[in-house]
């Protein structure tokens, strides 16, 4: 007898639908067959245990198993369920008129309890596009696939509530979740506000401009100074994810395993904070099992890189292609695959191995030397990447002990929402465009051009403070978003003057010394 049941394969972050053949005939013996991985292979004897446990027989007969397309790889333990449900089947201990209808995943323990699976959003997903009806899921992944609306998402907690309803002994509710109302619901939950923040006004406005025109971002400041907790704050001031870059967030964390029980959407912009032992696959995906890395992770979010000399040179140095390209593309031996990577990046360092050059109290006990083969750890390309570098000094003990709230993370969020806004206004013809940081030198001349006073004084800067080259684009692309926050459909002298205190470490004294 020749049965078939449907289940999904992930590839990135995308599923791929798998039909499982399961045909019985004389003999004692079982074939798996279809690129199958040593875990799905090992499925049998959980399948085994689970059947008896549960009052079942597997089956006496000889039994093969072909999961199609063969050129897919099989990976995981989310197999179990639907290879048991295609061997009960086919001995005729399961109804299959129903079996056509759905798609089936799940990891079964020997008792037949069903473990939550990878991936259960875009398996979800590709089981609409495909026109089943539902798809059959362990309870603890309903939330996350009932998502996708137009499909009947059943959560089941062990194997004999899936054959009993394949039977028609019982139904199972579908699990609905109203998908608006969760997005807007939890948009604006942010553990940290800036209105916890003493003094620091110039690095907050720093963050600001990054936030409103996705500037990736440098702090450079001695210990203690609050680079990591003005970090953490900024994507309360970033504007609100759309439901599609929710959706686009919540596959990646669906697929790496990443999503809680109790969630459905992701509804606020993710802060990655990787620690800088972190190796390059880690950073930016792939494995012998296929894994998102930090850097999509944080798509639509933050990427915060604390103590940015302290990684590793050659996991930044991959960092240089996911900045321009806003995608990451693996290509391995046995598989490639592409990972959304649009993110914003902000870095914090100290200015030397002992963190007190330029301190205003502190002496560095640091030689030239030092310091050269410590900023020597970012190369230049990365820099490039990087238009804002802003230097932080220490807040002192009048700023501390002031008890007064400073401006909230909502009053700030309002300004780079209206100046997001603009942007995505002027960049509408532009595709793959949607903010000032974004812009290459050809956007520069039609949408932030300058005039002769204004190119005037950023040559006096440029001269005065002896900035790079690299300072130039950089400059005028922090000037249009300056502009923008001001509502200004022009450059100003007031705008250039401003982008040129957010270039440090283009002067000459952090050149000469760093």
């Amino acid at each position: 007898m020749l049965i078939k049941v449907y289940t999904a394969a992930l590839q990135g972050i995308d599923a791929t639908t798998i039909t499982i053949e399961v045909n019985s005939s004389r003999g004692i013996k079982f074939f798996l067959v279809g690129l199958p991985d040593s875990a799905v292979k090992e499925s049998h004897e959980r399948i085994i245990s689970a059947l008896q446990v549960n009052g079942y027989k597997f089956p006496s007969a000889q039994i093969v198993v072909n999961m199609a397309p063969a050129d897919v790889k099989k990976e995981g333990t989310s197999y179990d369920l639907p290879l048991a449900i295609g061997i009960m089947a086919t001995a005729s201990q399961i109804k299959s008129d129903k079996l056509s209808q759905y798609i089936i995943v799940g990891e079964l323990s020997l008792d037949g309890s069903l473990q939550p699976i990878k991936g259960a959003l875009p398996i979800a997903i590709n089981a609409r596009q495909k026109g089943f009806k539902g798809v059959i899921v362990p309870i603890q992944n309903a939330r996350e696939a009932a998502v996708v609306d137009k499909i009947d998402v059943l959560g089941v907690r062990n194997i004999k509530e899936v054959i009993n309803f394949f039977n028609g002994e019982i139904d199972i509710t579908p699990t609905i979740v109203n998908t608006r109302e969760e997005f807007y619901k939890n948009q604006t939950n942010y553990p940290y506000d800036f209105a916890e923040v003493k003094g620091q006004e110039s690095v907050k406005r720093a963050l600001e401009i990054a936030a409103a025109g996705g500037h990736n971002i440098l702090m450079i400041g001695p210990p203690g100074s609050g680079k990591s907790m003005m970090a953490k704050r900024l994507p309360s001031i970033l504007p609100p994810l759309s439901l599609k870059e929710s959706l686009e967030t919540t596959k990646i964390y669906s697929v790496a395993g990443k999503l809680s029980r109790d969630s459905s959407l992701i509804t606020c912009r993710p802060f990655r904070n990787p620690h800088h032992t972190i190796s390059q696959i880690a950073m930016v995906g792939g494995g012998s099992t296929p894994q998102p890395g930090e850097i999509s992770l944080a798509n639509h979010g933050v990427l915060f890189l604390d103590e940015l000399p302290e990684f590793n040179k050659s996991v930044l140095e991959v960092l240089r292609q996911p900045l321009e390209d806003r995608r990451i593309s693996i290509s391995r031996a046995k598989y490639s695959l592409e990972y959304p990577t649009n993110f914003m990046m902000v870095a914090s360092m100290n200015p030397c191995p002992c963190g007190y050059y330029n301190h205003p109290t502190r002496e560095c006990i640091c030689n030239p030397g030092q310091v050269q083969r410590y900023m020597g750890k970012i190369s230049g390309p990365l820099l490039d990447r990087i238009d804002i570098q802003i230097e932080i000094v220490p807040v002192p003990f009048e700023k501390i002990s002031d008890t007064r709230k400073s401006e909230s993370s909502a009053a700030i969020r309002e300004r780079v929402i209206a100046a997001r806004n603009i942007q995505e206004e002027r960049f509408a013809d532009e595709p793959g465009i949607y903010c000032n940081a974004q812009m290459s030198a050809k956007h520069l001349d039609r949408y932030a051009e300058i005039d002769d006073k204004c190119r005037s004084l950023l040559r006096n800067a440029m001269n005065r403070f002896d900035l790079s080259a690299r300072a130039y684009e950089r400059i005028i692309k922090i000037s249009r978003t300056i502009a923008d926050l001001a509502g200004r459909e022009s450059i100003t002298v007031q705008d250039i003057s401003e982008a040129v205190l957010f270039r440090n470490l283009d002067r000459s004294t952090w050149q000469k010394i760093g």
